[in-house]
């Protein structure tokens, strides 16, 4: 049986599109990843292409796209909502309804870091590697964890204060 995890934010373009293609590419048949936004930019950044790239993730069929596609008839079922905006910089996550669990792992919007594309690639790199660090955890949930609604809130909840590789809390 497989998970299906859908990634918000508000603009569909950098943070759930990386946490989207990571899952997709390390879930193998366990997992079904997605990502929306809210008020979707209508394209991913490049700066998110190529971090994907550069660490050998598929970026082919990624695009910026509505959470209406997950609303509504004909739309997936979802198992988990992560949003992923970054409320301690006053952003405004998404709100989403469903029979789903809801978590919330806030990451610092690597879009919206001004500088050199040098700045700019290591913010991207910085973000996908918490992503990566929030993914493997959860990956190695116990498959029982995924029966018991409120143990996983718990532990999805837990997987959002994992820190950043400098030890650095997001």
């Amino acid at each position: 049986m497989s998970h299906r995890v859908l990634f918000l934010c508000t603009g569909n373009s950098a943070r759930s599109v990386l946490a989207e293609a990571t899952l997709r590419a390390w879930g193998g048949g366990r997992f079904e990843a997605f990502s929306a936004g809210s008020q979707p930019t209508g394209k991913v950044n490049p700066f998110a292409l190529a971090q994907l790239a550069a660490e050998g993730i598929a970026t082919s069929g990624l695009r910026s796209k509505s959470w209406d596609e997950f609303s509504g008839d004909g739309a997936p079922s979802i198992d988990v909502v992560v949003t992923v905006c970054d409320s301690a910089a006053a952003e405004t996550c998404p709100v989403f309804f469903g029979d789903f669990v809801r978590t919330h792992w806030g990451l610092q919007d690597p879009a919206a870091v001004g500088g050199s594309d040098d700045d700019k690639r290591a913010a991207f790199a910085e973000a996908h590697a918490v992503i990566r660090k929030r993914l493997m955890a959860l990956l190695t949930l116990a498959p029982d964890t995924w029966s018991d609604r409120e143990a996983l809130k718990q532990a999805l909840d837990r997987i959002g204060f994992i820190e950043s590789e400098d030890g650095e809390h997001v």
